[in-house]
């Protein structure tokens, strides 16, 4: 079977919406080829494998891949998704370069090539992210591991706005707690807070290619007795106060419905948000104060930021 490989020279800010953009557009899976990690210092304490050919990566910005079959709606599905990258803007979400090339390749290549991105990573005091084909025996005995299979839909586990939020729950997640994660892709945050000792998490999404995946990275890591995932939006699909509340999306998004998540958390909860390029910070904690949440601390990684709220 043959492929066609959209290929989008962007902004590291338009990483999470261009992919999302893919996604919807019916992409089973993306590859993400930033230019700054040529030069990022790395420990093989936790057997990661950072050989890495300068030759995948782009001299600047950062490169989005994504993989559509074949067929005679072909043309008319890539022109959606380049009016869609380019309505970006009207968002305020620098696209940079925007440029955009098709490749065609065969299935045999295209299912395997992206493999050689993802291997074991430790990303906070206990969490490591090991993909389902590797082998990865734990360093520590608090170690929690989580096995994803990122080639199923959008979300590795490992992009700086999902490390931060891993870490914010491992901070603030306690045994019976009640957990909700909006917008939860590959489901890593509805599992960690699972394996933290969360009694009850409810997670959402409204891609169902999310949902099936998240669904079934939930059963890969046996908490599906703790976390259940639901086709909605946002929070439609909640209907009760919960503990800790999580939304790692655009902060275009997050400012809409501040008000509603303020309604959810319980008093003295906590609300962690991330998605959110450096330049957003400041009028995401404008419409967090604005609905009467309380910033407890900011987190920052590369341009990204992660804010922990408390409803009083």
């Amino acid at each position: 079977m043959t492929w066609t490989e959209l290929s989008i020279l962007t902004t590291n800010e338009a990483v999470e919406a261009i992919s999302n953009i893919l996604h919807e557009a019916g992409a089973s899976g993306v590859v993400i080829e930033d230019s700054t990690e040529l030069g990022k210092e790395r420990v093989d304490q936790f057997g990661e494998i950072y050989a890495l050919n300068p030759n995948d990566y782009p001299t600047s910005g950062v490169v989005v891949k994504a993989y559509l079959p074949a067929s005679s709606f072909l043309a008319e599905t890539v022109e959606e998704i380049k009016l869609a990258i380019a309505n970006l803007s009207n968002f305020d979400i620098n696209i940079g370069e925007n440029n955009f090339t098709t490749t065609e390749v065969n299935e045999e290549d295209w299912a395997t090539a992206w493999k050689q991105y993802y291997h074991p990573v430790k990303i906070s005091e206990r969490f490591t992210i090991v993909p389902t084909w590797e082998d990865y025996t734990p360093v520590n005995t608090d170690e929690l591991m989580i096995e994803l299979d990122p080639g199923m839909a959008f979300g590795t586990g490992t992009h700086p706005t999902t490390v931060m939020c891993l870490q914010a729950l491992e901070k603030v997640v306690k045994p019976d707690d009640v957990v909700v994660d909006v917008g939860t892709g590959s489901g890593v945050l509805a599992i960690a807070a699972a394996m933290l000792g969360a009694k009850k998490v409810h997670a959402l999404d409204l891609d169902e290619v999310a949902v099936k995946s998240a669904r079934e990275n939930i059963e890969l890591n046996k908490v599906q007795h703790i976390a259940e995932v639901f086709h909605g939006n946002l929070l439609e699909t909640v209907s009760e106060p919960a503990d800790v509340v999580v939304a790692n999306i655009l902060a275009e998004i997050i400012m809409t419905f501040t008000d509603d998540a303020f309604s959810i958390v319980k008093p003295g909860g906590l609300y962690v948000t991330s998605g959110i390029i450096g330049a957003k910070k400041e009028d995401v904690k404008s419409a967090l104060i604005n609905s009467g949440f309380v910033i407890e601390e900011v987190l920052m990684m590369e341009d990204w930021v992660a804010i922990i709220a408390r409803r009083p």
